[in-house]
């Protein structure tokens, strides 16, 4: 199982929450940046269905796997 940890910061004039480099959208105060990130982290832990999945990794070869809805991240929210 993976850990995902979104972080609350400012950015952009508000605050946002991220994850590794990448941001949401802007929002207005520290409460309501962290209020959408709580949101995200809790959809991330609801399983979903078991589907085949098609990816191509960064030496181009293309894999097939089965997705497992049950396999979700645990996930946090910091700052």
């Amino acid at each position: 199982m993976a850990d995902v940890t979104y972080q609350v910061v400012e950015h952009d004039g508000g605050w946002a929450y991220k994850l590794g480099d990448v941001f949401s959208e802007t929002f207005p105060s520290h409460e309501a940046a962290r209020a959408a990130a709580d949101r995200v982290a809790a959809e991330q832990r609801i399983p979903g269905e078991t589907a085949p999945i098609r990816f191509q990794d960064a030496k181009g070869q293309w894999h097939d796997e089965t997705a497992r809805g049950s396999d979700r991240p645990s996930t946090d929210v910091v700052g």
